[in-house]
């Protein structure tokens, strides 16, 4: 690797730090789920979002593109929501004629909150926009602003007036975080924290990289080495959801559907970017353990028995991570 190279791994590290620094001004705590955002921010990649009401799920991002000096959009999906309600409508007037008036899908940072509270055709519209940052209006086709980030949003425990995300659209999602509720230690400081008294600006959040930096660090993280060795670990860990007899897991007899090849690409890349943020030029196997959950929980699916019995797909994720060796024989590799 070149001394620019080196020089990038440790540039890119530091602007990690910072960003977690100055987000810190704001949300307490949550720092394994800020490491995820900012590794979905690395790999252009989208995040899934579960967690109870009130544990600082918006905030974050609101931070986040604060810091990053983008610009942010939230929708609020409903029952009534329209797929034009997010993506734009073709108007006319009679001075204008026909235009375009864009939805608020044109921005960065977009926060689509409670994304199953809105029928599949809505939380469709969302799709093209997630896989090819474009949007298409009418008979025209317009490009959404780099870098695009979009976090959704589930809360667990309602079900009422939700509906289930479809599998293509809960595979465009790099990531499925769960955020959990804070430490008491934590909880005193958000007490005397309050974002509901105080306005974001109060706290004094300050743009420390720029849109440009940003896309530079998500073309540098492609370049993060990644061995043979490693690309067999990844392609052995995603086919044992597909094959799970194949390799011991018990648990397995619950899976209806194993993870895709998207699953292994995601694999790779949020590897590339756990290396990254860590400092290191190459992936490891702890890279892969560190990112596994979050890139695969979501992709597992389920059959009625498992869901019947309570299995989450973090168990069977536990127990391939127990069964799947690392070091792999010549031969294999």
């Amino acid at each position: 690797m070149s001394e620019v190279d080196v020089k990038k791994i440790k540039k890119y590290q530091k602007l990690t730090e910072n960003l977690k620094k100055e987000l810190s001004k704001v949300v307490v705590g949550q720092n394994k789920v800020i490491d995820s955002f900012i590794r979905a921010l690395f790999t252009r990649a989208h995040v899934l979002v579960e967690g109870v009401p009130g544990i600082a799920k918006t905030l974050l991002l609101r931070s986040l593109a604060v810091v990053v000096g983008c610009g942010f959009k939230r929708v609020q999906f409903t029952v009534d929501l329209l797929p034009t309600d997010i993506t734009g409508v073709t108007a006319y007037t009679k001075e204008k004629g026909f235009y375009v008036v864009k939805g608020p899908v044109f921005t960065n940072f977009l926060l689509a909150d409670e994304i199953n509270r809105a029928p599949p055709k809505t939380q469709s519209a969302l799709l093209e926009a997630m896989q090819e940052r474009q949007v298409t209006i009418g008979r025209e086709t317009f490009p959404i602003t780099k870098p695009f980030f979009v976090m959704a949003t589930q809360n667990p425990i309602e079900s009422a007036g939700t509906y289930e995300l479809p599998e293509a659209q809960i595979d465009r999602f790099l990531f499925k975080v769960l955020v959990k509720y804070p430490s008491l230690s934590e909880e005193k400081v958000i007490i005397d924290q309050n974002i509901d008294v105080k306005p974001l600006e109060a706290y004094g959040l300050k743009p420390i990289t720029n849109a440009k930096e940003i896309i530079e660090a998500q073309e540098f993280t492609k370049t993060i080495f990644l061995s043979e060795k490693i690309k067999t670990y990844i392609t052995k860990i995603v086919d044992s959801t597909r094959n799970p007899k194949k390799y011991g897991i018990k648990l397995g007899e619950y899976i209806e559907y194993g993870a895709s090849p998207r699953a292994s690409i995601g694999l790779a890349l949020a590897a590339r970017a756990e290396a990254l943020i860590k400092g290191e030029s190459f992936v490891k196997p702890q890279h892969i353990k560190n990112i596994m959950h979050e890139v695969l929980r979501h992709r597992i699916i389920l059959s009625y028995e498992g869901m019947a019995k309570k299995i989450s797909t973090d168990d069977i994720i536990n127990e391939i991570l127990k069964k799947i060796p690392v070091m792999q024989t010549r031969k294999e590799l």
